[in-house]
């Protein structure tokens, strides 16, 4: 047996499932959570800081300077210009192999199946 619902129907059933008091307490809550996290003052640390650095000075090693200071700047930036020229030279040059050259196979992989 089969049931037919009209698109009017199927509306008044999905407005009444959540009650409007409902909708609006949980727009107040969100709202307050966006304006809390907005207008915070407090540096949040990172992993860096709070777990890496910690286990680092329990087992003797204290924090220097990187290899590569990306914090000096637009070389972060240009880092990834760099790798993004690298992958897209790469996806150019092997595109063929990537998507022109697998048609074939499948066509041919679906005919074999059908007859």
């Amino acid at each position: 047996m089969k049931f037919r619902v009209r698109s009017s129907e199927f509306r008044e059933l999905k407005s009444k499932s959540i009650p409007l008091l409902v909708r609006f307490l949980i727009a107040i809550v969100l709202l307050l959570g966006f304006l809390s996290f907005a207008f915070s003052t407090d540096k949040w640390s990172g992993v860096d800081e709070t777990v890496v650095e910690k286990f680092a000075k329990e087992h003797g090693r204290e924090a220097r300077e990187p290899l590569i200071n990306t914090d000096q700047g637009d070389l972060l930036i240009f880092l990834f210009l760099i790798a993004g020229a690298v992958g897209g030279f790469a996806a150019g040059y092997y595109w063929r192999m990537l998507v022109a050259e697998k048609a074939p196979k499948m066509k041919g992989q679906k005919q074999n199946s059908r007859g």
